[in-house]
């Protein structure tokens, strides 16, 4: 039977023979002994003890497997425990000029992300970010949400015809998602309440902390739901995500120094202001944008909010925020108008605190085929190419409403992370599409 590093610091298993397969993490030589941090397959890490005599070519990235006697230390790193090692297997000797050292440049490890993603940070990231995935997927179905599939070649535009990539289809031009969200308004019907984890796809020129060409897009949609409910339905997703996150993968919080303070007093209630209080609150302070031609002027009511506006709006805060009610000609042709107040949407963006920005976009879905027509149109789009989707109006619609909320994101607000590249194994962006 083979262990895993850190089933075995244990007292009991002190004087007992373990047996590891693993990599070769970090190495120093002395005269007769030789000691070697092993990192297993989960990123667990123990310290090794062998003879210098017979590992003098032994290096960085080595894999192998031992088979030794567990010894405690207070002096061993990684926890006081080591392995006096009796018997080894090398089964691949690495070549000694590793890329990948202790301190490496942004660019090095985007260049080698392949080698990268063995780093102790980027195993941690990784550990957290499958927790949040499990636990979301969970979350869903406690609460009686089926999971679906949407594809990933389509015909139509969901977030605008400008951030598409092309792709040929046998003939024809296709495109790759942007969103799963029409097809889960088509399953709602006969379903109920669905929701999908898939990737999209978006063609922005972004040069941002929190932009990705590809990013793993968590989507929901449900019949019977208003605004407020679906962000009650939020809140309780974030909240049980955080929470148990934090409980399962407390040692690689440890790892990446992440302060959890913030997170344990996440609530089940976010904070929540009007679109018009987060200009006017913009207002009032010396926030400024930047103008096409340069000059800087004050935010006005009908300018969308982004990353610059967002984080002033968030910096200061320990609980997501919801901005309610954008001006309906900021949002997509398929958000609803708010009927009590004329030129709004029913629409509300999850912002994260402390200038984490926006992690997820949601509301009510137009439900009358005559306005979301009239509303298509509008945004110049021909109606006869979402003939499928009218029909979901046209026979029996209903009110329903739904959000999509970027993992990426999440991941990188709840592990602190600076930029949003480190959030995702293998980044895909303007100007990186290996490896």
């Amino acid at each position: 039977m083979h262990f895993r590093c850190e089933d075995i610091k244990t007292d009991t298993n002190v004087g007992k023979d373990v047996a590891l397969r693993g990599w070769v993490h970090r190495i120093r030589k002395q005269k007769e002994n030789t000691f070697i941090l092993l990192r297993d397959d989960r990123g667990g890490v123990i310290q090794c003890i062998l003879p210098t005599k017979d590992v003098h070519t032994l290096t960085i990235e080595s894999s192998l497997e031992v088979v030794g006697t567990v010894q405690q230390d207070r002096r061993a790193p990684e926890g006081g425990f080591e392995i006096k090692v009796t018997n080894w297997k090398i089964y691949g000797l690495a070549d000694n000029d590793y890329p990948i050292g202790e301190y490496q440049s942004p660019d090095l490890l985007l260049d080698k992300r392949h080698l990268a993603v063995r780093t102790r940070k980027m195993i941690a990231i990784a550990k957290i970010r499958a927790s949040i995935l499990g636990f979301t997927r969970q979350w869903f179905i406690e609460n009686s949400w089926l999971e679906v599939n949407a594809p990933l070649i389509v015909k139509d535009s969901v977030e605008g015809g400008s951030t598409l990539f092309d792709v040929k289809y046998f003939g024809e031009k296709a495109y790759l998602s942007q969103s799963a969200q029409l097809y889960l308004e088509a399953m709602v019907i006969p379903l109920g309440p669905v929701w999908s984890i898939t990737e999209s796809f978006r063609a922005e020129k972004s040069r941002t902390v929190r932009h990705l060409a590809e990013f793993t897009h968590l989507e929901a949609e449900a019949p019977w739901v208003n605004l407020d409910q679906l962000l009650h339905i939020q809140e309780k997703l974030v909240s049980y995500v955080i929470h148990n996150t934090i409980k399962e993968n407390l040692s690689e919080f440890v790892h990446l120094k992440r302060d959890l303070s913030d997170l344990e007093l996440i609530s089940t209630r976010f904070d929540r202001i009007s679109y018009e209080q987060a200009i006017d609150t913009l207002r009032s302070s010396d926030f400024t944008i930047m103008e096409e031609n340069g000059k800087k002027q004050k935010i006005e009511w009908g300018d969308d909010l982004n990353i610059d506006s967002e984080r002033e709006l968030t910096r200061n805060r320990n609980q997501p925020l919801f901005v309610i009610g954008y001006p309906i000609a900021l949002k997509p042709f398929y958000v609803k108008e708010d009927h009590h107040k004329k030129g709004l949407g029913l629409s509300a963006d999850m912002l994260a605190p402390h200038g984490f920005g926006e992690i997820s976009s949601g509301g009510e879905r137009e439900d009358d085929i005559g306005s979301i027509t009239q509303r298509i149109r509008k945004d110049g789009l021909d109606p006869k190419t979402y003939q499928w989707y009218l029909d979901l109006r046209k026979y029996g619609s209903v009110p329903h409403a739904g959000f999509g909320m970027g993992i990426e994101r999440l991941v990188r607000w709840i592990t602190n992370l600076e930029d949003i590249k480190e959030a995702v194994l293998f980044p895909r962006t303007m100007s990186r599409v290996r490896p």
